[in-house]
């Protein structure tokens, strides 16, 4: 028995889901966000630059000539645990490119549980400059366990599971496929 099927892995959105909970979000986000040319999407670095490139690509689609900027954020040196991991964190290339100032930030990550993340990727966002405001768009939203008052504005999916559960989003360009994963337990392999 390998690591991973010893912790119960449960599929619960197979890639037609998937797909459909992409095409929910972009289409959302049309609809609050009338002045599109005043928005600014910044994925998360790592996974949430995955999620970002698809709402991205649908919403480039369905826009005509209409624009909107699109940046990946590095918040490596920026979580709270940075100093105390017994591993190092893989640093990524922050890529924004444009000034955020009094534009409208949509931040976008796959699972958002502890809130832990988005609170450093605000504090990196705060270094970049002054947003008029800041969103929060996810795939999955743990809903339990928040360690900091963070809630989305767009949320993909809801899932409530025990705390030592674990959430993956796989991509299709990194895992092979389309898919949202519950496992009972967070196998060593994560």
């Amino acid at each position: 028995m390998d690591s991973v099927s010893k912790y119960f892995p449960r599929q619960i959105a197979d890639s037609i889901r998937f797909d459909l909970i992409i095409q929910k979000l972009a289409f959302q986000v049309l609809e609050n966000h009338e002045a599109i040319e005043k928005l600014c999407i910044i994925g998360i670095q790592e996974r949430g630059v995955l999620m970002a490139d698809r709402l991205v690509k649908v919403l480039r689609s369905s826009l005509d000539s209409q624009s909107f900027q699109y940046g990946k954020l590095d918040i490596a040196f920026y979580r709270d645990d940075y100093r105390i991991r017994s591993t190092p964190i893989k640093a990524s290339k922050t890529n924004i490119d444009f000034g955020i100032d009094k534009m409208k930030i949509l931040l976008v990550d796959d699972v958002l549980y502890t809130g832990r993340t988005v609170h450093a990727a605000i504090t990196a966002l705060q270094d970049l400059g002054r947003p008029a405001s800041i969103e929060l768009l996810c795939m999955v939203d743990r809903r339990f366990n928040r360690h900091f008052p963070i809630q989305a504005n767009y949320v993909g999916m809801a899932v409530d599971a025990l705390e030592n559960a674990y959430v993956e989003v796989q991509w299709k360009e990194k895992d092979g496929q389309d898919q949202i994963i519950l496992h009972s337990g967070k196998p060593s392999s994560f």
